[in-house]
């Protein structure tokens, strides 16, 4: 392809009381911007969190699995192709194809020293080759190479004991960040014993660290090097990816706090020049007595405005879904719409520089 073409997602989301991502005290992450503490998701948290509705929405040879037991994946394969084949020997055929590929395998319960991206092409592909008892390693591993998964296209793959084997992202994630300042909060609680009819006194006191905050969120999609990974499909893994990422939410202790809530705000944007993300606009905090997901509006679209104007180009397309008002386009479209008005722009934009 000769020119570029980067997919932005800006998202502003308002989260009640919480503590969907913690860190190793049990503490809400938090980070210092501008000067003042944010509360703060970690861009792996929201990963897994797309990753995981990946799951809901393709099929188990579209999406990868992050692990170290990869001996099981490739024996399944083994024993799906050749049906009369023994377990036994099914999983010593599995761990020789891995070694082939260049994989250290421990043993057939531990796997792999460190986690590893595989998709269930590439396993597929490791046990056609080992039961043609092909012994070239190069075969391997292409085997392991080729195929990616859609999550695997999209953030990428590193293997420590060979770099051949690594997959670059084509897709960027940041941590999300609130706009405004966070404060961590303390909820004290108590728990009774129901069949301990003679003390007044609680079983159990503890204490539980949350916060709430409305995030800006913001992730990049690189076009021109997803379509070298995974071909024709681009257009429908960029739709399914901004649908994943505007839909899901980390999982951390959402019994206690039922936290599950939608975007209040989604920009997206096509940009020829470079992936560009708006968080200066909260550079300095937003401060707001009755809210803050309106005057977060404001600040983005502001400092998008301005920022087109002075040194970034124009989007070549920008699409707003919002439940509040939008100064940055003529017109909101419903999400739906606005999915399907970008997966058309970026198949159009693949048949003409192909």
């Amino acid at each position: 392809m000769k020119s570029q073409l980067f997919v932005d997602v800006h998202v502003l989301e308002t989260v009640p009381p919480s503590c969907i991502n913690r860190d190793d005290s049990g503490s809400p992450k938090t980070a210092i911007y501008g000067g003042k503490t944010r509360a703060r998701v970690s861009s792996q948290a929201w990963k897994k969190a797309v990753r995981d509705t990946f799951k809901k929405m393709y099929s188990s040879e579209e999406i990868g699995f992050r692990t170290k037991k990869v001996v099981g994946l490739v024996q399944d394969q083994i024993k799906q192709l050749k049906e009369d084949i023994l377990d036994d020997e099914a999983e010593k055929l599995a761990i020789k194809a891995l070694e082939n590929a260049g994989l250290k395998i421990k043993n057939p319960e531990s796997g792999t020293d460190a986690l590893i991206f595989m998709s269930e092409g590439q396993a597929r592909a490791l046990a056609e080759l080992i039961l043609a008892s092909d012994t070239d390693k190069k075969n391997y591993k292409n085997a392991l190479k080729d195929h990616p998964s859609f999550d695997m296209a999209l953030f990428g793959r590193m293997v420590a004991s060979d770099a051949e084997l690594n997959w670059d992202a084509t897709c960027q994630v940041a941590h999300a960040i609130s706009t405004h300042e966070a404060i961590t909060e303390y909820d004290y609680f108590t728990a009774v014993d129901d069949l301990d009819t003679e003390s007044a006194a609680s079983a159990h006191i503890g204490t539980s660290e949350f916060n709430s905050s409305t995030l800006y969120r913001y992730a990049t999609i690189n076009v021109n090097q997803l379509f070298k990974a995974i071909g024709q499909q681009t257009p429908e893994v960029v739709k399914g990816f901004i649908d994943a990422f505007v839909k899901s939410m980390p999982t951390g202790k959402e019994n206690s706090y039922a936290n599950r809530v939608l975007p209040g705000y989604v920009y997206v944007t096509l940009r020829e020049d470079l992936p560009l993300s708006l968080v200066g606009a909260f550079e300095e905090a937003v401060h707001e007595k009755y809210g803050y997901l309106k005057p977060s509006i404001v600040a983005l679209e502001k400092t998008a405005k301005d920022l087109y104007l002075a040194i970034a180009d124009q989007p070549k397309k920008g699409y707003v879904t919002t439940i509040e008002e939008s100064s940055l386009v003529d017109e909101k479209l419903p999400f739906k719409e606005l999915l399907s008005q970008v997966e058309e722009q970026v198949k159009d934009y693949i048949s003409e520089v192909e």
